[in-house]
Parts: structure tokens; sequence; C-alpha cells
């Protein structure tokens, strides 16, 4: 079954409490296919945020928590994390197969996503994480998401800037998931390598992280239309 074009946006929960979570949780429910709860919310609120999310909101959950640890550990969060019944669940690829097969045996039906390269972080900054400088942005993006493939993850995370080199050596079936999303209107923050709705998707997106553009809006609602509407075009080739 074909996703339509608000099934494919994952809106980030970025919020301090329960409170926030529940707010935009109701006000979105029929506008987002999927609630993102990252490390500041799941910290702030505990597990019950969960089900908390999925009662209220009704949709698919992704649990944002980049487990980044030894293979034994990040086994034993990834079963906690499944057994609290997100759709997806993320885990850094930086530290290679080990790891990342440790997770996908962990996980059950919850998906394992590989996080491939923070749109933090930008080129210049590579020698400073100790990444070898002959890398590029989309070289490494592929090679962590070709690692991530060969541990059985069901897909990446990964910038829409490099969605569509990694669509072009991966091909279809294996998931990517973009954030670092933003608008035309939007001011890109802290991120530093983004795109918009309409390019991620076009780039080979399967799904899009969206936050502040959704969250900062004068009508939410209205907002997640709008980025729906982009992701509708793309889809047709507009």
């Amino acid at each position: 079954m074909a996703l339509s074009p608000k099934d494919r946006i994952m809106f980030a929960l970025d919020v301090p409490d329960i409170d926030g979570a529940r707010k935009y949780a109701g006000l979105l429910k029929d506008h987002v296919g999927f609630f993102k709860i990252g490390l500041e919310l799941f910290v702030a609120c505990g597990p019950e945020i969960v089900k908390t999310v999925r009662v209220v909101g009704g949709r698919g959950i992704f649990l944002d928590l980049k487990f980044h640890d030894i293979p034994e550990t990040v086994k034993g969060a990834m079963r906690s994390a499944a057994s609290l019944g997100a759709d997806f669940v993320t885990v850094h690829t930086s530290d290679g197969g080990s790891v990342l097969k440790a997770a996908v045996e962990a996980a059950g039906s919850t998906k394992v996503l590989g996080v491939t390269v923070l749109t933090s972080l930008s080129k210049e900054a590579f020698p400073e994480a100790g990444i070898d400088p002959l890398f590029t942005p989309e070289s490494l993006v592929v090679h962590r998401a070709k690692a991530a493939k060969a541990a059985g993850c069901a897909g990446i995370v990964c910038s829409g800037l490099e969605a569509k080199a990694v669509r072009e050596a991966l091909g279809p079936g294996f998931l990517i998931i973009t954030p670092g999303v933003r608008t035309a209107e939007d001011a890109v923050g802290d991120q530093k390598r983004v795109v918009t709705p309409f390019d991620a998707i076009s780039n080979g997106a399967d799904y899009i992280v969206v936050g502040r553009p959704i969250r900062n809006a004068p009508d939410p609602v209205e907002a997640a239309k709008r980025i729906a509407g982009e992701i509708e075009r793309a889809l047709a080739g507009c």
C-alpha cells in the first residue's frame, strides 16, 4: 500500500514535557504519519511517553535515541525500546557492523535505522571529529549506509543532500529518513546540511522529519498541510 503524502511526515516532538507532547500529538494526529520522540522528551518523561504519544496521537512512533555503545549494551537497550512498541529506533552507524547487527538481533518487529552523519556536521568539522578528510559527506553517508544494510537495518537517517546518492547506491526498498528539513521561509538554525520537503522526497527520501517549521508556525496544522502538499508535488514529479 502506497504511503500518502502526510504519512511521510515524521513530526519531531522536541518539547520538554508531557504537556507539550500531548498538545502536538492531539493537534497533528490527522496530519502526520509518525511522531518522533527524541532524547529531550524521553529523558524528561521516561519510557511511558511512548505509550502516551501512541494513545493521544494514534500514529506511528519513531524513537530517535541514537544508541551508541558496545554491542551487548546496545542489544539490551534495543530490546527494551522494542518492548515499548516503537516502530523505528535509531542506532549510530559509526561503530560498525557488530553494533548494528546486535541492534537488529534484538529489535524483533521494530525497524532499526542507522544514523549516518548528523545534519549538524559539516565537511569542515570532519578532521576535528576524527573522520578521514578524504571522505565527503556524501561518500561517508553512502559508506555507512552500505554497512547498515549489510547488518540488516531497515534503513538509514541522512540529509536530503545525500539521499539521492544512497538511493542510487542501494536501490529501492531500503528506507531513507531525512531530518533537517526546512521550508524556504525557515532559518537554518543549528543545521548545516538542509533541504526543503520537496527536494528531500525528490532525492529519494521515504520520510522526512519536520519539527520547527510546523511547531513554530502560527497554525501548525496548516503548516503540516503545506508540507504534505510539497511532498505530493515531489511524488508527482512536478
